[in-house]
């Protein structure tokens, strides 16, 4: 497989959902959600913290792709900034998330953001996305070939009429593209995945967990199913993706299970189960672990 094969094979799907507004110096908390999670920032200056991991400042421009389950706030400084036109989110069935610092007496500056629900997949295999294990950043600056994108979204925003949302989505899915082709010129570690695909065994290997991680495999099983030792697939594995397949396993389980916990009333037990845990106990450490959260509190934060 060559990149260019890899990204005909994509298909990458949006679904905006909100747009966030910070008024002043503030935070707005977005917890976590079983997708990947993107964030265009139309106007101000801030950054996005993470549990767990470096913030990324973020700026009029900043497209910021968060990873699957990953616990994050939107945070605004506050600073005086260009106005965006006035946009009317509920046309476009679009949430508004505010947070206002104004209540406590601040006149300072406001935060925009559009956030949208990513996934990310070749034909036939869904959720390629979870493999991408750090946030991914792209900057817009005025000589960059998303800043015509950009001044799109903002016109649909602020004049919202028919066939709009599907507009937005479609923007969002071009820059996307735009911004995973620039990340692997960068050879940018956080898209290692993409570079696994390249290698055949490999790739086989990671299709079976992809396909079906509630299975019950193991280093030889997978090693078995591409002909190769237990050792050498272990070290092309590492070699390629950064990691052993077992700690992969791990994060695509969690994800499943992030899925089934916010989409089905599943017993915990049941949802265990089905992503090749045994024991719900052993289940539920694992998922904290992965989420901060237990799977019970987890749901409950996504059907809020």
């Amino acid at each position: 497989m060559t990149y260019e094969h890899i990204f005909n094979e994509l298909e990458i799907g949006t679904n905006p959902f909100a747009l966030c507004e910070l008024r002043g110096a503030c935070d707005l908390g977005l917890g976590r959600d079983a997708s990947a999670t993107l964030h265009y920032v139309l106007s101000g200056e801030g950054e996005i913290t993470l549990r767990g991991r470096s913030s990324v400042r973020v700026a009029r421009g900043s497209l910021v792709l968060v990873p699957a389950l990953q616990s994050h706030t939107l945070r605004s400084f506050g600073r005086p900034s260009e106005p965006v036109p006035d946009c009317k989110p509920a046309e476009l069935n679009l949430a508004r998330l505010i947070s206002d610092a104004n209540q406590n007496g601040s006149q300072d500056g406001q935060l925009t953001a559009l956030c949208s629900h990513v996934s990310v997949g070749l034909r036939g295999v869904t959720d390629m996305i979870d493999l991408v294990r750090e946030p991914l950043v792209e900057c817009v600056t005025a000589d960059n070939r998303m800043k015509p994108l950009l001044l799109n979204l903002l016109d649909e925003l602020s004049h919202p009429g028919l066939g709009s949302r599907a507009m937005v989505r479609a923007i969002l899915l071009q820059c996307m593209i735009e911004m995973l082709r620039k990340r692997l010129g960068a050879q940018d570690q956080a898209l290692t995945w993409m570079a696994a695909l390249k290698d055949h065994s490999v790739w086989a290997a990671l299709r079976l967990m992809l396909d079906a991680p509630g299975d019950a495999h193991t280093v030889e099983s997978l090693a078995d199913s591409v002909n190769m030792s237990r050792s050498a697939f272990a070290k092309r594995f590492a070699d390629a993706y950064g990691s052993g397949p077992m700690e992969l396993l791990r994060d695509l389980r969690m994800r499943l299970a992030g899925g089934l916990l916010r989409d089905t009333d599943l017993p915990v037990k049941r949802v265990a189960e089905m992503v090749g845990f045994s024991s719900r106990s052993a289940f539920s450490r694992t998922f904290e672990a992965k989420t901060g959260l237990s799977p019970r509190a987890f749901r409950m934060e996504q059907r809020i």
